[in-house]
């Protein structure tokens, strides 16, 4: 399950642009001693040098609705060394892949964490082991509990990977409750559901059914399961805190923006 959730976030980051493959690339210098946040009528801008920063692209202005992200973004800037190393900066990446998509790509993001909704991870459960399967129950009943009854809609779990579909109209009820939702926010959901394989888990964090903690413990029950069997794995401990501060970061942005 872990590796198929794995492959839609790399899915995710292709098509959306939001992730560069950063191996063998050879980063550029840093070429500026200042970082500072710029306030103006559209919102805030880092400024390096005085310069405002535009994204590597398409050289599009960045400019976010929230000061709290501008801060992290100046900050990651300013942890740069000698080399601009993208891969450090988390934050940058998601903005700037949230600027250069555009507005057109709402609709589109939208689709995406309904998509995986109704094909959640929350709904395929396993018959075998039994510790298992007590576990996905306590954990992924209980956000399943919390999201029926907030949206007033249905979910139908199923054992095993046969496709499941869920009602129309809960696809509908939950696809109404991004509606308003500007692009950098969903963009950042976007990137929660490809990293918790899970739209429904997505859509309770986003309307503060369950704390990001609940909602990280919730997208790794199976994994958890196993390493309670074998133990942690050193390489895939690594992948899930890089896993985590992306999670970490996306979530940061959801509720400053909607707040602002």
């Amino acid at each position: 399950m872990r590796d198929q959730l794995e492959d839609a976030q790399k899915h995710i980051n292709d098509g959306y642009g939001r992730a560069q493959h950063l191996n063998k690339v050879e980063l550029p210098k840093r070429f500026y001693s200042q970082v500072d946040v710029a306030r103006s009528a559209e919102g805030f801008s880092v400024t390096l040098d005085g310069r405002q920063v535009r994204t590597p692209g398409k050289k599009v202005p960045v400019v976010v609705p929230a000061l709290s992200v501008a801060q992290t973004m100046a900050e990651e800037w300013a942890a740069q060394g000698e080399f601009i190393d993208p891969a450090t900066m988390p934050m940058v990446r998601l903005v700037n892949s949230a600027v250069e998509s555009g507005e057109e790509m709402i609709p589109e993001f939208r689709a995406e964490v309904i998509k995986f909704a109704g094909n959640d991870l929350l709904l395929y459960r396993a018959d075998t082991p039994q510790e298992l399967v007590d576990e996905q129950e306590r954990v992924w009943d209980g956000a399943l509990v919390k999201v029926a009854r907030h949206f007033d809609v249905a979910f139908q779990p199923t054992i095993g990977i046969i496709h499941q579909p869920q009602p129309a109209q809960t696809l509908e009820k939950l696809d109404q409750a991004l509606e308003g939702q500007r692009l950098l926010p969903l963009t950042a959901l976007v990137s929660i559901t490809g990293l918790t394989g899970s739209g429904i888990l997505a859509l309770a964090l986003l309307h503060k059914l369950m704390t990001p903690d609940e909602v990280w413990t919730a997208a790794h029950v199976d994994e958890d399961h196993q390493i309670r069997l074998w133990g942690e794995d050193e390489e895939a401990m690594e992948r899930r805190a890089k896993r985590r501060v992306e999670f970490d970061i996306a979530v940061a942005v959801v509720h400053p923006v909607n707040a602002g």
